[in-house]
């Protein structure tokens, strides 16, 4: 379970982490884009409008909780390079502790606010009791989510990025099975595609726990269950500016997302169906965010500090070199990737035009992932919500605004503002490097 990622061939370190991540988020977004496709062979337009709105609702949630849970990542990373097993422990105990009374409460919590929250997205009314249906069924199941996300973060941690694809490959088997059967034979619409995601994510975090169990290579006691404020301010100071990152990014999709839905159901279906391709194109750039957060910590763990910004050099040059490739293909074949979700052609081809626009973010993108990853690794997470922060508020969301007023008719400008924002963010990003490299000491902290 685990792997020293401190010596040896940085670029092969990477290749050997982020693969495994890559596939597994492959398979996780599968989830998503499963549900899409199976409800659009059995119902109409306004149950696959259910789904893109809902599952980007519980996208948004997903991304936080996974940022949280970088905290725990880069924590368990810095020990593991320390050769600090001790330190390694009481993480992931204090994090098992945290999240799983925190996700009981956040449950709780949303059931009880799944209807302003349909209606403050500004759902079609034709998608409303779909969208209702599938939140209330996912927000109960949010524990389990929390728990699958919490101990891939612990594997990956220690440098371990295959076991977590192992898991969630058998639980996308099961969601693809269940899919058909909650919305193929049982014609459940949302709410299937709502159990399937929710029951196949309690398979995943069983054979976790049975792998978790098996493997003792960090031994855990009681006490480290107990709740350490310094081990949880550890934890949480990483993570908390990471998930409200995240948040304020799939804020800035769901006012996109809004502004869609206010336009009608063929550009909200088109845009709901877009994210979903995107989510899968930006597998590349998120898994190099994790990668350079992992390795990085591992290595500032062993006072190695100069195979950190190699590290930041290569996960940038393979973001970007994925991007360019991406938004010259997509140039040639946008209907092709929208066609196989729905069958009308009118949202195949508002898709079309805007995922053409839109794919320049996926560029932009590998560049500023991989500085967040670099920022995260050393501790300096605040840095990565404030270029976020300040994109989303100058650029991204007054920009897909504009768009929506002044092209009415088209979604190719609403498609060029995030891609203008993550620009906007890279060049941010290059800015607190060279002020952090200024800096005559080193700017993370060993544990």
């Amino acid at each position: 379970m685990e792997k020293d990622l401190t010596s040896g061939s940085v670029l092969k370190n990477i290749f050997t982490f982020s693969l495994p991540y890559l596939l597994s988020y492959f398979l996780q977004t599968l989830y998503g884009m499963a549900d899409l496709f199976i409800i659009g062979r059995f119902e109409g337009v306004a149950s696959t409008t259910a789904v893109s709105i809902g599952s980007q609702v519980m996208h948004m949630l997903t991304v936080m909780l996974v940022g949280v849970a970088m905290g725990t990542t880069v924590c368990i990373g810095r020990s593991v390079g320390a050769g600090d097993k001790k330190q390694a422990a009481k993480v992931i105990g204090n994090t098992v502790t945290l999240f799983m009374v925190g996700s009981v409460v956040l449950a709780a919590a949303l059931v009880g606010l799944v209807d302003p929250i349909v209606r403050l997205i500004s759902t079609p009314e034709e998608a409303v009791a779909g969208t209702t249906a599938y939140l209330t069924i996912c927000f109960i199941g949010i524990p389990c989510i929390t728990a699958y996300n919490v101990l891939a973060s612990i594997f990956r941690g220690m440098g371990d990025s295959q076991s977590p694809m192992y898991f969630i490959a058998a639980a996308c088997v099961v969601n693809i099975g269940l899919d058909f059967f909650f919305m193929g034979a049982l014609r459940l619409g949302p709410a299937g595609a709502a159990l399937g995601t929710t029951l196949s994510q309690a398979v995943s975090v069983l054979l976790a726990l049975c792998v978790i169990l098996k493997r003792k290579s960090i031994r855990l006691s009681k006490s480290d269950f107990c709740p350490r404020k310094a081990t949880m301010k550890d934890i949480l100071s990483i993570g908390l500016p990471v998930a409200a990152q995240d948040g304020f990014i799939q804020v800035s999709f769901m006012l996109i997302t809004i502004m869609a839905n206010q336009r009608g159901l063929t550009d909200a279906a088109a845009v709901g169906i877009v994210e979903k391709i995107i989510s899968f194109l930006f597998l590349v750039p998120s898994s190099m965010l994790s990668t350079v957060s992992a390795l990085g910590a591992q290595n500032i763990g062993a006072g190695k500090y100069d195979r950190v910004d190699d590290i930041l050099r290569y996960a940038i040059a393979i973001g970007v070199g994925f991007g360019a490739v991406m938004a010259l293909l997509m140039q040639f074949i946008a209907p092709s990737m929208v066609r196989p979700f729905t069958s009308d052609e009118a949202v195949v081809k508002a898709g079309a035009a805007y995922i053409r626009s839109y794919i320049f973010d996926c560029l932009f993108a590998g560049i500023q992932f991989s500085f967040s990853g670099y920022f995260c690794a050393w501790g300096r997470s605040g840095l990565s919500f404030l270029h976020n922060t300040l994109s989303i508020l100058l650029v991204r969301v007054p920009g897909a605004w504009l768009a929506c007023r002044f092209f009415p008719q088209t979604l190719v400008p609403m498609g060029l503002a995030p891609a203008c924002g993550s620009l906007f963010s890279s060049i941010v990003c290059v800015l607190l490097y060279r002020w952090m490299k200024r800096q005559n000491k080193p700017t993370g902290n060993k544990d």
